[in-house]
């Protein structure tokens, strides 16, 4: 089974409150993360995150701001990463993807993980 380690980091003065929602142990927001494993953008990110919708809200085609961005800093499958493949996006995805961005620490990766 292939192992990858993901740094996400997320603005969240841009989290819609009302979408937060009250559980057993705490007050729990749902995000999705797209995560493309074989290429990074200009500032070696391989992907953003946004807040969830539900399913008749992906019907309406509702969508939700993107709150942050993500970068695989461990990847131990055959094949690392693709180097960036500059992608043309909308500047307003791009400066939302990459406000604030910090790289992760190189062998962050703790082995005693238990998966």
């Amino acid at each position: 089974m292939a192992k990858i380690g993901v740094s996400i980091k997320i603005d969240v003065t841009k989290i819609d409150k009302a979408r937060l929602f009250q559980g057993a142990k705490g007050t729990y927001l749902d995000l999705t993360a797209f995560i493309d494993l074989d290429q990074q953008d200009q500032y070696e990110n391989n992907g953003f995150i946004s807040q969830s919708v539900s399913k008749e809200e992906r019907a309406q085609s509702v969508q939700t701001p993107i709150l942050g961005n993500t970068k695989v800093f461990f990847d131990d499958r055959q094949q690392a990463p693709q180097q960036p493949q500059y992608q043309q996006q909308a500047p307003q995805q791009q400066q939302a993807l990459h406000q604030g961005y910090v790289p992760a620490p190189e062998n962050a990766l703790d082995d005693d993980i238990p998966f």
